[in-house]
């Protein structure tokens, strides 16, 4: 504030970003470092295959673990507490299609039988996600 001859306080109606941006950016550099870390998920190793990669981020997503655990989502559960459970998931998380990712130590068995309750509860909309082959 500036002071006129004739002693009167001028104010000043200008506001200060620069305390603005460097709020801003250091919350773009906390996000930037951060946001790769929150991308975790169920930890499988999948079978490698030369088809092309799925895009499974809008859809359901089953996962089978080497000990036989399924995950819905992140949801841990049991082949039975997923069998139980799946048609009511399905009938509302399922609306673009489910994709299975099974880890390659899994056996076929549960692997089918967990395909099986899907298929039986109308998804019709099945995905296998699997690594993509190195090139030859």
């Amino acid at each position: 504030m500036r002071r006129r001859r004739s002693g009167r306080l001028h104010l000043n109606a200008e506001i200060n970003v620069v305390s603005l941006i460097d709020v801003m950016m250091l919350l773009l550099v906390i996000f930037m470092i951060t946001a790769p870390l929150m991308q975790g998920g169920i930890d499988v190793k999948l079978p490698v295959a030369t088809a092309r990669p799925l895009d499974d981020k809008s859809s359901l997503v089953i996962t089978i673990d080497q000990s036989g655990r399924i995950f819905v989502d992140r949801d841990g559960m049991s082949f039975a507490e997923f069998q139980q459970s799946f048609k009511a998931l399905a009938g509302t998380r399922a609306s673009r299609g489910v994709t299975v990712r099974a880890d390659k130590r899994a056996t076929v068995d549960l692997f089918t039988r967990v395909l099986d309750v899907v298929r039986n509860a109308g998804v019709t909309n099945i995905g296998i996600a699997t690594e993509e082959a190195p090139p030859r």
